[in-house]
């Protein structure tokens, strides 16, 4: 058994480009970027959970000139520059390492590279075991009896072993086998025509460098021999190049590496700042911390006998404000049956109204329970707050009861001040705002196969499950109600968020009836064409394989096809990602074929064959929507995501015919808002030209390629229009010249100059855009047309083309949010009209700045005329609103209406 310990070194920047790139694009509450940030805190907190190590170091490189720099020039000068998106994590990742309590070991004008290699040689003579975390394959060079390449993506160690397996060398031979092949990455160049194998191959015959040099004569093939000759002393200097310092006089105190404790409180903070949620559980306890009050949750009464509850109707009818919380059988509120009710009007105190519990419970009677409180919970003169009141909503309204409108939701609150935050559960609220931690709902019910229901619970542990999620909503609205008065964000809650809630639960009730067997007959249709597709597949391929196995298709596209990779993957492999399909599709058919298998694939997995499984008794898909997923105001949907069901293909746009009319006869009513995101654009930048055509009711595509490209609207070509139509929605979002030339297929140059050329064009565009920036850099935030806010961090450049991430968040927000707050104020007018004209109509779904609405025919022409009148007066623009609208019997097939 080893004894030895452990000793861990992080190669900090090599993990931190690995996960950068391997991670998508995230963002924190505050729109920052955080992929790499969250992906070294992962690595961290797994490698200290999984291997325990005895002691821990990251090493940075130092500042000031490296020495290599000196023995050559041009050493890493192919490297670009960090990544804009990265740069700012550099900071948080450091936060990360100090509240690990990993001390950061640099030195002055060496690589990382060089620290790790000496700290590994003294943790060897201290009697440590040293694992190296990187995937620099300079590393392998230190690898001995006691030191390892540790893959924290793999989990794997690497060895001499394994070192042996690979390259067929021993650790004292990779340098030599390096300065053979060169290095690309730090461009140090080697031998040209030997590659690892053949510089492996040379070795074992030579035994090292210098004998090979020595001995040139005796290598076989001419052209390679002529190379090394002429290379030598390219291979020398690329030798002194890669060889690793072990003699570096860095300081540092052992015991300091030695693992102890982390700073909770630093590591929290962190995770709330960068929205790293799910950290926060897997940090446990701060045994440091003295425990936190436990909150009186054994106190929690239960109100279960008939005398119980007229004593507390009398409590309850006394106050004008309480908490209330339902439990329920399900999380689909549409399926769910009542369990019981939770009321708190004072922190620390809870009652729990059960109406079911397991055989033997005493409990209330459900409908008895509920005619007394109908008018208490109806009554708009007093105030209830909860969490997620829409889901309550929903189930009483299952039970003829309408809660009442004066509804204060924390969840929403929370939404609302920190609309960046990806969560605003109850469990995540108490968390951050009440440092609680909450009753799990999986210490009733338990989880997978042994799950059950609450209704199976014992009635006293419910009462404390229930009761705390009354007492934790009343305590939230403490400090919420007041921070969204005081922040100015009451009016947004009180006039546009809070009156959508019980819209949108109308909306879920009422759902859209979905043509179950035309999905069916679609799922067979694409089937059959899959099929086909494979077939050809495998024509040109040549062979059967498994399409769906990255590894299978790999070795198809370069080792059998012999194609040219274009990337690679975060572990080294060559990428067959859409983007690399997408490029090879030029040069092979076979690429082009696994695009259209991969999409016709998706289509019917996640649509045709799931949407029957979501569809309800009556026949109808009861999606969820969701007022705080999307950080710019924007709803969102769930079970299923509307969302996303695809438009721009002909074959995503089938999914949409099996969306009908749920009566005879009836008819779907579409309104979409024309262009609504240029409209706010020309409305907030004041542009002459902009708010001019669309007065006008003109092309603003037309208009736009017409004043670019210097020729008369009437003779702008189908193309010309497709490029103007491409810069209007990409480049105020900070569409970068590389990513014009990619959608348009030009030459960065002359991407380059059409961007150029636009901003020439429309001034205001380009003023409005840097305005925007300016604010929302001086105040750390930016805001919508009614007011709602988005907390931004990380903007540099106010001026210029490029733009950060965090830079392109504020200008989408701006726009995008104020978009919501229309499609939201035209939803309130419709609903508000629908409810009081006696319309049968009903408004079904809301799709980005969709809304669709079933109706009889009759209503037809009526419900027409009143959607458009609200839609486009829902808010006054500087320039006019414009809505389409189309009806038929399925939401494909509609037809516009005048």
């Amino acid at each position: 058994m080893n004894d030895r310990p452990s000793l861990y070194l992080l190669d900090a920047y090599s993990i931190i480009y690995q996960v950068f790139h391997a991670i998508p694009q995230m963002t924190g509450p505050a729109g920052q970027p955080t992929n790499a940030a969250f992906g070294i805190f992962r690595d961290v907190l797994n490698l200290l959970r999984d291997r325990q190590p005895h002691s821990v170091a990251a090493a940075f490189d130092g500042a000031g000139r490296v020495f290599r720099s000196d023995l050559f020039e041009d050493y890493k000068a192919n490297r670009a520059a960090m990544p804009d998106d990265l740069q700012p994590q550099i900071p948080v990742i450091r936060r990360v390492f100090e509240g690990f309590r990993i001390p950061v070991l640099e030195f002055k004008g060496a690589e990382a590279d060089d620290v790790i290699a000496t700290v590994s040689r003294l943790g060897v003579e201290r009697g440590m075991d040293v694992y190296i975390c990187t995937s620099d394959k300079d590393a392998r060079q230190l690898l001995g009896d006691h030191v390892f390449i540790y893959n924290l993506r793999k989990q794997a160690v690497l060895d001499a072993a394994g070192l042996k397996s690979d390259w067929d060398i021993t650790p004292e031979q990779v340098v030599d086998l390096l300065s053979l092949t060169g290095d690309a990455v730090d461009n140090v160049p080697g031998v040209p025509g030997i590659g690892t194998k053949t510089a492996a191959q040379l070795l074992n015959q030579f035994g090292s460098l210098n004998a090979l040099l020595d001995n040139v004569a005796k290598v076989s093939g001419a052209k390679r021999k002529e190379n090394l000759y002429t290379h030598a002393d390219t291979a020398r200097r690329a030798r002194e190049l890669i060889a690793l310092r072990t003699d570096l006089p860095i300081a540092f105190d052992w015991d300091d590496l030695r693992r102890g404790g982390i700073d909770h409180a630093a590591l929290k903070s962190l995770c709330v700042e960068c929205g790293f949620h799910r950290f926060l559980d897997e940090l446990g306890a701060d045994d440091a911390k003295p425990p936190e009050d436990v909150w009186p949750v054994d106190r929690y009464q239960a109100v279960d006998t008939p005398e119980k509850f007229d004593a507390f109707l009398d409590r309850l009818r006394a106050r004008a404000r309480f908490s209330f919380d339902t439990e329920t059988t399900a999380l689909d509120p549409l399926r769910a049956e009542l369990v019981g009710m939770s009321f708190s009007w004072e922190a620390g105190e809870a009652y729990y109204l059960p109406v079911r519990g397991p055989e033997g419970s005493t409990t209330l009677d459900e409908r008895a329970t509920i005619e007394a409180l109908r008018p208490i919970l109806a009554d708009p003169g007093r105030e209830i707050v909860g969490q997620n009141l829409k889901y309550d909503m929903l189930v009483l309204g299952r039970l003829g009861v309408e809660l009442s409108p004066s509804i204060t939701d924390t969840m929403v609150l929370s939404y609302l001040l920190e609309s960046g935050e990806r969560n605003h559960n109850l469990d995540e609220l108490s968390r951050r705002l009440l440092d609680h931690t909450m009753i799990p709902i999986s210490s009733l019910i338990g989880k997978g196969k042994n799950q059950t229901t609450i209704d199976t619970v014992a009635v006293d542990r419910v009462t404390a499950y229930a009761g705390e999620d009354a007492d934790a909503a009343w305590r939230l609205d403490a400090i919420l109600g007041p921070r969204v008065r005081e922040e100015g964000l009451w009016d947004l809650y009180a006039e546009l968020e809070r009156p959508l809630i019980p819209v949108l639960a109308r909306m879920e009730a009422t759902g859209v009836a979905v043509d179950v067997p035309r999905l069916r007959q679609l799922s067979a249709e694409f089937a059959g064409r899959l099929e086909a597709i494979k077939g050809e597949i495998y024509e040109h391929a040549g062979r059967e394989f498994n399409i769906g196995s990255a590894p299978q298709l790999r070795q198809v596209l370069f080792d059998e096809l012999k194609l040219k990779p274009t990337k690679k993957t975060p572990g080294g492999e060559p990428s067959t990602d859409a983007e690399v399909l997408e490029a090879l599709s030029n040069a092979h058919p076979l690429p082009r074929l696994i695009v259209q298998h991969r999409q016709l694939d998706k289509l019917k997995g996640t649509y045709l064959d799931a949407l029957p499984g979501l569809v309800h008794p009556d026949g109808r898909i009861h999606a969820s929507f969701n007022q705080v997923v999307a950080a710019t105001g924007r709803l969102s949907s769930s079970d299923p995501n509307l969302q996303n069901i695809p438009v721009r293909t002909e074959d995503g746009r089938q999914i949409r015919q099996a969306f009908v009319a749920g009566e005879p006869g009836w008819s779907l009513l579409t309104a979409d808002y024309s262009q609504i995101e240029l409209r706010i654009l020309a409305h907030y930048s004041k542009d002459p030209e902009l708010v001019r055509a669309f007065a006008e009711d003109r092309d603003i595509h037309a208009v736009v390629a017409s004043r670019i490209f210097g020729v008369p609207e009437a003779e702008v070509t189908r193309d010309q229009r497709r490029m103007a139509k491409t810069v209007n929605f990409g480049v105020i979002y900070g569409l970068s010249a590389f990513g014009l030339s990619g959608r348009l297929g030009i030459s960065q140059a002359d991407a380059s100059e059409f961007i150029d050329a636009y901003f020439r064009q429309y001034e205001g565009v380009d003023r409005f855009i840097t305005e925007t920036l300016e604010r929302a850099k001086a105040a750390g935030r930016v805001g919508t047309i009614l007011g709602r806010r988005r907390a931004i961090d990380g903007i540099k450049n106010t001026t210029g083309r490029v733009r950060n991430l965090a830079e392109r968040t504020a200008v989408n927000t701006a726009i995008q949010g104020s978009a919501a707050d229309l499609i939201k104020r035209a939803m309130l007018q419709v609903d508000r009209r629908l409810r009081g004209g006696g319309s049968r109509a009903r408004m079904l779904l809301q799709i980005h700045d969709e809304l669709v609405f079933e109706a009889p025919p009759d209503e037809l022409p009526e419900l027409a005329s009143m959607v458009r009148e609200a839609m486009t007066t829902a808010l006054t623009l500087d320039v006019p609103l414009r809505v389409d609208l189309a009806a038929g019997p399925n939401w494909l097939d509609v037809s516009p209406m005048t």
